[in-house]
């Protein structure tokens, strides 16, 4: 199970996984697996289940927690504490040869039951400032840095997840090739890095 805030890397690392294992990666879309008709979406699960018998790969259960809730949580519906109880079982009883991993962005909704039927449980973290810098180097090393203010650039990217600063990244080194430089400037890194700060609110 993976466990984090958005944009730290835990679909990234089931896809690592799939690519070390030489296996396909299955993303399960569970906004589309749950209905409100009673019935139809355990049944629905116990084909996942089926599938995952029957070809070997890794098998992602994104925005877990919309199918592991507490069933104790008093907004539940019944539905859904048979579709929990439903996968519990389905888990227990499965013997195939594949991955299955389970990833959210809000551990502290699921069922305490989940924790257990998991071999492994990895939490992810927002990057501190040293690892900021380090994904900003990474991604920009084909271009030339050596003006970037990195202390300036670490301020500007703190709050933001490991996703955002690579987008940012991405968009200063964009920005540098259309006015035809490879140099990175740091006041076009930091406004790219605020700009990914004002898309999500902070």
């Amino acid at each position: 199970m993976l466990i984090g805030p958005p944009g730290t890397g835990k679909t990234l690392t089931a896809s690592a996984l799939a690519g070390e294992l030489g296996l396909p990666l299955f993303t399960i879309q569970l906004d589309g697996l749950i209905t409100k008709f009673m019935g139809e979406t355990a049944s629905k699960l116990r084909l996942i289940f089926e599938a995952i018998q029957q070809s070997r790969g890794v098998f992602l259960f994104d925005e877990f927690d919309a199918l592991g809730g507490e069933r104790t949580a008093r907004n539940d519906v019944g539905e859904i504490r048979r579709v929990l109880n439903s996968f519990l079982q389905f888990l227990e009883q499965d013997e195939s040869d594949g991955l299955i991993v389970a990833a959210t962005n809000h551990p502290q909704l699921l069922d305490r039951a989940l924790f257990r039927r998991f071999d492994t449980v990895i939490e992810y973290s927002m990057p501190t400032p040293d690892l900021a810098e380090a994904v900003m180097r990474a991604r920009l090393a084909p271009l030339d840095t050596l003006k970037v203010d990195w202390s300036r650039a670490v301020g500007a990217a703190d709050g933001l997840s490991h996703a955002d600063i690579t987008r940012a990244c991405e968009h200063a080194a964009k920005n540098a090739i259309l006015e035809e430089t490879t140099r990175i400037e740091t006041a076009s890194l930091v406004v790219a890095l605020d700009e990914r700060r004002v898309l999500h609110g902070k």
